[in-house]
């Protein structure tokens, strides 16, 4: 098995062994919490630019299937895992993580102490890495990661949006249950969880970098969906006549794409939106807000998030390096201190990260307009916030 390193922009380096594709890739190193869902994470177009580091020290145990993409290609710039398993040990594998990361040219290293990166990272923060197989001198690929172009105003969403606009009508679906199997009954006869129910709304989704995993939660709750590119023009979308509009998650600065903020400037008040992640922080932006970046980011499947109107905690999937940044300081234990105005009226700060006390949502007071930071739909992840999306379906209601 070949050698491979790690070098980090501040000097820090790691020795490994090369899996996946043999080359060299920059990016900035990020570390991911969630136990499980490598292959969504990978498929995450949110992570174009970053080279993803898994804390949970044995990955790929369960293969790959096509089934578990959330786009249509892997977006990681370089993976980097404790102990990468060789064996898929599991009936839905169709191949191993080792062979899906060579057939995807991901450039990735395994044996490093990923406790050790991580706690690097959360101390200096997320920075510019180098992963090669090719170049062993720890000096060179050190300078290499110091003079890789950093993601501050970069438009990351220009490479991962889609080139034309299509139609989605997709549902969650239901598993595939072994046969005879009362699940199997159910699911011929289309009582399963999954199944959509006839959908009514008109719904236009920006793609700024989307999982399909929104697409579908949307089919779900009675949704025709159309998904748009994401420099489209407010004007053409209003032309569509939607029943709402979704922005979707997507990579990098919030910043580096203000054409998107000029679009949703045009919509508000025109139609319901839901903004997700990336979109999240669009939409503020829009309305006068700021943003700002992250020491190390939120990247992961178990981030507790409060509710500050019930108090209620849920248990959210996250990936995002930036955040709308909180006109006043925020009271978990108020109820009244969490209502700022703006250009397009009051907007009231819906929800915090309980590790960090981040914002985390928005919800316009004077527009149907609302947005949560983390990812509702999950995969990976758990799924206490679905009800984000009959809350958008309420809306347009």
């Amino acid at each position: 098995m070949n050698k491979a390193i790690l070098a980090l922009a501040d000097g820090t380096v790691f020795e490994g062994r090369a899996i996946g594709h043999e080359g060299e890739t920059v990016g900035e190193v990020v570390f991911n919490t969630a136990m499980t869902g490598y292959q969504e994470i990978l498929t995450d177009p949110s992570y174009k630019g970053q080279i993803v580091t898994m804390t949970c020290s044995h990955i790929g145990n369960y293969g790959v299937t096509a089934e578990d993409v959330e786009s249509r290609l892997v977006w990681a710039e370089g993976f980097v895992v404790k102990e990468a398993s060789r064996r898929a040990s599991n009936w839905r594998a169709q191949q191993t993580l080792h062979d899906y990361l060579r057939q995807a040219r991901v450039v990735g290293i395994d044996g490093v102490d990923t406790r050790t990166l991580t706690r690097h990272l959360r101390e200096a923060g997320s920075q510019q890495g180098v992963i090669s197989h090719v170049d062993m001198d720890p000096r060179r690929v050190v300078e290499k990661a110091r003079n890789a172009p950093s993601i501050l105003g970069r438009d990351l969403v220009s490479e991962v949006t889609c080139s034309a606009p299509y139609e989605w009508t997709e549902g969650s679906g239901v598993w595939k249950p072994e046969a005879g199997s009362p699940q199997q009954d159910r699911a011929a006869a289309g009582t399963g969880s999954g199944s959509a129910p006839g959908r009514a709304y008109r719904v236009i989704v920006y793609d700024f970098g989307l999982k399909r995993n929104i697409l579908r939660r949307l089919v779900d709750v009675g949704c025709h969906v159309t998904v748009v590119p994401a420099s489209t023009p407010a004007a053409a979308v209003l032309a569509m006549n939607p029943d709402g509009i979704v922005l979707s998650n997507g990579p990098g600065d919030p910043e580096g794409v203000p054409y998107a903020a000029q679009a949703v400037q045009s919509l508000i008040g025109h139609a319901p939106i839901l903004g997700i992640c990336l979109g999240h922080q669009i939409l503020g932006l829009a309305m006068g807000l700021h943003t700002y970046k992250l020491k190390f980011g939120h990247h992961g499947a178990n981030h507790p998030v409060m509710d500050l109107r019930s108090k209620k905690v849920e248990i959210t999937s996250q990936n995002h390096n930036f955040a709308v940044q909180a006109p006043a300081p925020l009271d978990r234990t108020a109820t009244d201190q969490s209502v700022v105005e703006t250009r397009y009226g009051r907007v009231a700060l819906t929800h915090l990260s309980l590790n960090d006390e981040s914002v985390e949502g928005l919800v316009c007071l004077d527009h149907p307009v609302l947005s949560v930071q983390y990812h509702p739909e999950a995969s990976p992840g758990p799924h206490d916030s679905r009800y984000v999306f009959q809350q958008f379906v309420h809306m347009m209601a």
